[in-house]
């Protein structure tokens, strides 16, 4: 099998219209060039930040900057094994998760922060590599997550702009 050499912006019917705020905030035409010119943005970010900063709550209840690197891990490990189950034509429904509820247990602030943003550089160039050998059969398939139909094209979409709503938060309320 072929792999895609770029995954299209997906149409607004292949998404649940709530992940539309994400899918805009991804720029150019390739889900692909997004996802891997993240890396070394979000890398550059955070490599200055020191372990104090990366304590850093901007409000009272409000995750660290290590937590908002582990929910980015969490939820795009929990999108691509979404999306790794629809391109393989599997269409039973998946339920969602709450993500508030796994960043607790998963004890982030107790990481270094180099290494969780060197599990992120893993995780995200495991995503790179999935969506890479998905032909274009592959990238079209759909199923049923948290309830609501979605493409696998549009699964690559979500995970770049859920990761560039975060990064932003992390510039205009921790790293200002």
């Amino acid at each position: 099998m072929q792999g895609t050499p770029s995954i299209p912006r997906p149409a607004p019917d292949e998404f649940f219209e709530y992940y539309g705020k994400y899918i805009g905030k991804v720029p150019g035409e390739d889900a692909l060039s997004a996802l891997s010119s993240q890396i070394p943005e979000t890398l550059g970010l955070l490599r200055p930040a020191t372990e104090e900063q990366a304590l850093h709550r901007y409000a009272p209840g409000k995750w660290s900057i290590k937590e908002v690197v582990g929910h980015l891990m969490d939820s795009e490990r929990v999108f691509c094994y979404r999306a790794l189950r629809f391109a393989r034509a599997d269409e039973k429904p998946l339920q969602g998760f709450d993500e508030k509820a796994w960043v607790p247990p998963g004890r982030f602030d107790a990481r270094a922060l180099k290494d969780l943003a060197a599990e992120f550089d893993a995780v995200r160039r495991a995503t790179i590599a999935l969506f890479s050998g998905l032909d274009a059969d592959a990238l079209a398939r759909h199923g049923t997550a948290n309830n609501n139909p979605i493409t696998v094209r549009a699964l690559a979409w979500i995970i770049a702009g859920h990761e560039r709503h975060h990064v932003a938060i992390l510039r205009e309320r921790y790293l200002a």
